[in-house]
Parts: C-alpha cells; sequence; structure tokens
C-alpha cells in the first residue's frame, strides 16, 4: 500500500467537525470515531457505582448545609431583668381545698401562690396509674391528650435551633382540664407566677402544715395527706408549650403520708438565634436533681422547687455557608468522585489484564508440554 492509499484510509479530516456543524466546530475536545472506540462491561459498572456515591454525598453535603453548625457560647447577662417568670401545670393527689402553695424568695418577698394560679379538681385516675403511666387518652408515647396542643414531642433534645425557634413562635395555650370522672380526689394547679429574679423557694404543703401558717387555720388530718404528683409543665420564662423541660411529664409517687420532695433547679438563661434570619428566642433552660424521702412527724411534708438563677447567658446560634459556597462543596465532591472513579477504572482494567496475560501464559505451557508428550 502506498503513502497516498495510507494517508486516504488514515484521514485526520474524518476526527474533525461536519461540514455545516458549527456546535461541533467550537467542541473543544476531540472525538474518537465509535469503531475506534472499545465498550467494556466493567466501564458500565464502574459509572453506575460512580453515580451512586456522588448522589449520596451530594446528599449528605445538602443535608449537612441545611442543618447548618451550631456555636454555643457564654456571656455575662447583659439586659438582666427583675422579674422572672414561672409557668407550671402539677396535679396533686390531694383535693384543691387541702393544699397550700407558698412562695418565698431570697429578697425576703413571701408571695401567696394560691390567689394566682388556677385550681381545677380532677381525678388522679385520670391522669396516671399505678405504674406512674399517663392514661387519660395517652399518645403511644404515653401522655396525656387534651386537645390542647402542649403535648408534642419537641422540646430541647436533639432538635435544631431552627426547630426551636419555630416551636417557641407557636401561640402559647394552656392545656383545658378534661371533664370529671370519678371522685374528685386530686387537684389540677397551672397557670404562671411573676416573681422576682432572685433564688427561691415554690412549695406545696397541706393546709394548716406549713411554716408561714397563720394562728387559727384548722390543720388537715395526717391520713389525708398524699403528695403524689404529676408534673406536666415547669418552666421558666415566656411560656412556650411546645419546648419540653427536663420535669415535664414527671409523675413521682408518695409511699406515705410523710413524705417530702424535693427538686433542685439550677435555671441558665439561654438565647437561641438564627444568623441567616435574625430571629432569635430568649427562654431559659435548667438542670435539675431530685431527692424524696419519708419525714418524721415533726417535719413537713409537701413538694418543693429550690431555683437559682446562674449569672451567666447560653448563646446558641446557627450560622449556614453562602449557596455559592455550597456549589462549591459540591463541585469539589463530584470532581473528587470522577478522578476516583476514573484511578479505580484503569487500576482494575489493568488487574483484569496482567491476570489474563498470567493465565494465558500458564495454558500456554501447559498445551505444549501435552503436545510433547503426544509427539
Amino acid at each position: 500500500m502506498g503513502y497516498d492509499e495510507k494517508r486516504t484510509v488514515l484521514d485526520e479530516d474524518a476526527f474533525g467537525s461536519k461540514a455545516g456543524n458549527i456546535v461541533r466546530a467550537f467542541d473543544a475536545f476531540p472525538k474518537a470515531k465509535p469503531e475506534y472506540v472499545q465498550r467494556t462491561s466493567g466501564g458500565g459498572k464502574w459509572t453506575v457505582t460512580m453515580g451512586v456515591v456522588a448522589i449520596f454525598l451530594i446528599w449528605t453535603e445538602l443535608a449537612r448545609w441545611w442543618r447548618g453548625s451550631e456555636s454555643h457560647t457564654f456571656a455575662v447577662e447583659k439586659g438582666v431583668s427583675e422579674e422572672l417568670q414561672i409557668n407550671m401545670d402539677i396535679v396533686v393527689r390531694m383535693r384543691c381545698e387541702d393544699i397550700h402553695m407558698n412562695v418565698q424568695d431570697a429578697a425576703g418577698d413571701r408571695i401567696m401562690a394560691a390567689n394566682r394560679l388556677r385550681r381545677d379538681a380532677t381525678s388522679w385516675t385520670q391522669w396516671a396509674d399505678n405504674t406512674g403511666v399517663h392514661k387519660l387518652g395517652h399518645d403511644p408515647a404515653g401522655r396525656v391528650i387534651t386537645d390542647a396542643g402542649w403535648h408534642l414531642d419537641e422540646g430541647f433534645g436533639e432538635e435544631h435551633v431552627h426547630d426551636i425557634v419555630a416551636l417557641g413562635r407557636r401561640k402559647a395555650k394552656w392545656a383545658k382540664t378534661p371533664k370529671l370522672r370519678g371522685p374528685a380526689d386530686s387537684c389540677r394547679i397551672f397557670g404562671d407566677l411573676h416573681l422576682n429574679k432572685v433564688q427561691g423557694d415554690f412549695h406545696i404543703t397541706a393546709r394548716g402544715h406549713d411554716w408561714y401558717t397563720g394562728m387559727g387555720t384548722q390543720h388537715l388530718d395526717h391520713d389525708k395527706f398524699n403528695f403524689s404528683h404529676v408534673i406536666n409543665e415547669f418552666s421558666f420564662g415566656a411560656f412556650y408549650p411546645s419546648l419540653v423541660n427536663p420535669l415535664d411529664h414527671t409523675v413521682n409517687t408518695a409511699t406515705a403520708h410523710f413524705h417530702k420532695f424535693q427538686y433542685y433547679l439550677s435555671i441558665v438563661p439561654t438565647m437561641y438565634s438564627i444568623s441567616r434570619t435574625s430571629k432569635t428566642l430568649y427562654t431559659n433552660q435548667f438542670a435539675v436533681t431530685e431527692q424524696s424521702k419519708e419525714v418524721h412527724h415533726n417535719g413537713v411534708p409537701g413538694i418543693f422547687f429550690k431555683y437559682d438563677i446562674e449569672p451567666i447567658l447560653l448563646l446558641v446560634e446557627e450560622t449556614r455557608p453562602g449557596v455559592l459556597q455550597f456549589l462549591l462543596k459540591v463541585v469539589n465532591v463530584v470532581s473528587g468522585v470522577l478522578v476516583a472513579g476514573h484511578w479505580g477504572y484503569r487500576m482494575s482494567e489493568w488487574a483484569k489484564e496482567v491476570w489474563g496475560k498470567r493465565r494465558k501464559r500458564s495454558l500456554g505451557l501447559i498445551g505444549n508440554e501435552k503436545e510433547d508428550e503426544d509427539d
């Protein structure tokens, strides 16, 4: 075959753009003819694998970007207020007229909480059974359902800042007391108190058995003491019924008439902030420890909440990178998957080629030996 014939067969113009095709004329990546392309089953498998891995990593990056990052910082509370709001919803297994409530704070003020809180007669069996599980129209989680919207599952758990802020902006509403069924052997105490923002003690005791009981007050018979209780809500600051606090949905049963329950609470003012929307939620979190025991007849049985306020502010801020930064991360992820997949494909093809050559060589040697034996 002459030179002209070879040039006719291997004409490089055949690899260029076709006449009249403007788009292909500006193609910066030269294409090979289909007859010069060798298709392999391994290449298709690697392509599918790279696609799956890329989609998974992109989805993970999208979830991480949507969740954002949270930063927790402590600072001295600048806007110190003089008032503290306490929200409570407690069911005590005693009649309302047999219960005495009082607040004593470090400033020396004594507040008759009974005048500021609502009290409704109810039945204990409508709230909890002997195993401490809520019974009244309970949901799968065992919480009482009264169609008021406060029995939600959200709270200060694993929720993100934007979820907590959204929950806190819901309209506050106290649950309705269920319609009385059975004897009125319990009392539901609920509402909010506005107190001095100092250390204090809120306690529920029996009529005539309080440290501050006035002269002439008739004492309640000891056999009627029963400080078993259900705490549906106990929080500080603005009332956000959708946020669950450490004491919410707590059931404690007294083992004797003279039984004392003590809760020690350490309150930390908390501000949730979303930087991209400038939305904030100011509330309070608290840590609690509990101690309960039987007391002597000379002691004072009841339910005591001793609270103290920390002089710090916890700022929980949620930040989210910009859209351009997110797209750059996605490009980096896809590029990394393509490069890794390309090298993986090349290495696998090289390994198969080496293995094929060795196998052919071994088969060829065995075939020669058989031919020599036949000769």
